[in-house]
């Protein structure tokens, strides 16, 4: 966290993983209290979204998902990612399962936005836009690299802009999800402009994975100074 700081980042999005995150849904269920303070010392950095993973199975999953969401009304957060079902999951099963998420982010007074990612229903945005029509309150978390890498190849997905409750980026290829700052197909003037349009006041959060033989800090920099020169 005191790295972003130095980046000059204002905000982040905290990632409540059961595999590879800052902190576990099992975890947040079984002591509320300890997760609340782990959000609060976050060196001055303020918490926009939570990214909620989880492993269980029925009923447990929407146990640590309402835990979730008490968690984000505690530290004010107002927004939880999701990640949508896979390809081939009924469509009326995943209807269900969005308005059971979206039911128990309401009593809390936080909303659900779906990732979306290659692989799974979202990767079409006239299904991902359809799922949104069929769950009150459900919205979407765009990360336009899957638009852009996925099968949808570049192709448009404007239709999903009025939707959009938070955005993470990095710069893509058609072929490569991740590639150096400047070298990708992401339109992040193009972006910014759709999004402008739908008047989205909310974050625009960066979201550049580790990889080998490139400075993971130096990338994200850049693209911070270019968000910020489209702003």
């Amino acid at each position: 966290m005191l790295q972003l700081l130095e980046l000059e980042y204002s905000c982040v999005e905290i990632m409540v993983h059961e595999t590879g995150g800052h902190l576990k849904p099992s975890d947040v269920l079984a002591d509320l209290e300890k997760a609340t303070a782990i959000c609060r010392q976050i060196h001055r950095l303020t918490p926009v979204a939570l990214s909620v993973d989880i492993e269980a199975p029925e009923p447990l999953y929407y146990h640590q998902f309402a835990a979730c969401c008490r968690l984000a009304k505690t530290i004010k957060i107002v927004t939880l990612t999701v990640r949508s079902a896979e390809l081939g999951t009924p469509f009326n099963a995943e209807v269900e399962r969005l308005r059971n998420l979206a039911a128990l982010a309401a009593r809390e007074g936080v909303r659900v936005g779906m990732l979306t990612e290659a692989g799974r229903m979202t990767e079409n945005p006239g299904t991902a836009v359809v799922l949104c029509d069929n769950v009150k309150g459900l919205g979407i978390t765009l990360d336009p690299s899957h638009y852009v890498c996925g099968p949808l190849q570049g192709g448009n997905y404007e239709q999903v802009m009025k939707y959009v409750y938070h955005v993470r980026l990095r710069d893509t290829t058609a072929d490569q999800l991740q590639v150096r700052v400047g070298q990708g197909n992401v339109e992040y003037g193009r972006l910014v402009n759709q999004l402008n349009k739908v008047r989205y006041d909310r974050a625009l959060c960066v979201d550049i994975l580790p990889t080998p033989d490139v400075d993971q800090l130096s990338e994200m920099r850049k693209v911070r100074l270019l968000l910020e020169s489209l702003l």
